[in-house]
């Protein structure tokens, strides 16, 4: 699909924030989804201290923070806590992986391309030209980032061959480990070669087969099916190791920022998921056991068949100026009164932002009230 725009790349991030009807918007890249529990601790303040009191997980597994009011200071504590290692690149660092890889199943671990891929994308000057929603992908093999709709990745095969996907499907070409960082950052460079004033790879007429031939790649498998999954970690799982890694579900994305310091208070790495959730890895079982005694009722869902986890929304207002209404108070009436029984993404007008990839229920905003959309 063709595509020209002519407004800019407007995507917000920690040193450009989005003027949002309720204030400053900052979007903050977390490679992987993973933070440190300093860099959890960090973002918790920064949310109570600069902005309004919570961290907005998003489907890219990063974090915003709303109505911030001292842009200066927030940059500040996020570079000091690693959180904004390069002043040009901040945008382009949108990297989501299998949240449980090296962990639990998956064919490779693909835990070492996430910092790998992050730091050979700040050490390419070109790059910093990379429109903010360009995505990387990297699916440990058990299908659950593939399905997001990236712009480039790779799709495990088994420990050490990787399918490489382009817009979002396989190429058909098969890369080896040490192959995959080097052929991702090719194609970034071909991309933003071909790109001229396209944000998604997929919007670039023969995108993939252009690529492979600027590569000097060819195919030489059959092309994976690549399925939209709805994978989100909740509960407890057994590590490979033997230890304990809870999935948890925030409340449709907004985690206050005192459940964000009691989760920094376990001294574990916090992996933000694309479904707007965490892992907690790495635990003993008494540790999980306490975690999932304490947090439970601050509001983290460890019950998979919540319907918290059935309802995904958009900022709504008082965020966004367009919105008709407050459709995330209206959503959380909906699912408190037992009436969600399926996937439903709630938006506040018709551009549906957030809504997530796959079936689900389309409840809309219009000025005279909502419209249930059945077209899935």
């Amino acid at each position: 699909m063709a595509m020209n725009r002519s407004e800019p790349d407007s995507c917000p991030g920690v040193l450009r924030l989005h003027q949002a009807a309720d204030g400053p918007l900052a979007r903050i890249r977390l490679p992987g989804g993973i933070l440190r529990p300093d860099q959890l601790r960090v973002l918790a303040a920064a949310a109570s201290e600069l902005g309004d009191g919570a961290l907005e997980l998003t489907s890219r597994g990063n974090a915003q923070l709303r109505r911030i009011h001292d842009a200066e200071a927030l940059a500040a504590r996020l570079a000091t806590a690693d959180l904004l290692p390069s002043p040009t690149h901040e945008r382009v660092r949108n990297i989501v992986a299998s949240p449980l890889s090296g962990r639990v199943g998956g064919w490779a671990d693909v835990r070492d391309l996430v910092p790998r891929l992050d730091e050979a994308i700040l050490e390419a000057p070109a790059l910093a030209g990379l429109p903010g929603r360009v995505l990387f992908t990297l699916d440990d093999g058990r299908g659950d980032v593939s399905g997001l709709g990236g712009d480039i990745g790779v799709h495990a095969t088994d420990a050490d061959e990787f399918a490489l996907l382009l817009g979002g499907r396989d190429s058909g070409v098969r890369l080896r480990y040490g192959q995959a960082i080097p052929t991702l950052i090719a194609a970034a460079h071909t991309f933003q070669e071909l790109r001229d004033d396209r944000w998604r790879l997929h919007e670039i007429p023969h995108a993939a087969d252009r690529i492979l031939a600027a590569l000097g790649l060819e195919a030489v498998a059959e092309p994976l099916e690549i399925a939209v999954r709805q994978d989100n970690p909740i509960g407890w799982f057994t590590q490979d190791d033997d230890r304990i890694a809870l999935g948890a579900g925030v409340r449709l994305g907004r985690l206050p920022a005192h459940t964000a310091e009691f989760l920094a208070a376990v001294e574990r790495p916090v992996i933000i998921t694309p479904w707007r959730g965490l892992v907690l890895p790495d635990l003993d079982e008494w540790a999980a056991e306490q975690v999932v005694r304490v947090l439970a009722p601050m509001g983290l869902i460890f019950d998979a068949e919540s319907p918290w986890l059935l309802v995904t929304a958009c900022a709504g207002r008082p965020g966004c100026a367009k919105s008709h209404t407050d459709v995330r108070s209206d959503a959380a009436a909906a699912i408190e009164s037992g009436r969600v029984a399926s996937r439903q993404h709630w938006s506040g007008c018709e551009r549906r932002c957030g809504r997530p990839r796959g079936e689900v229920l389309d409840i809309v905003a219009t000025p005279t009230g909502y419209r249930v959309d059945e077209e899935i």
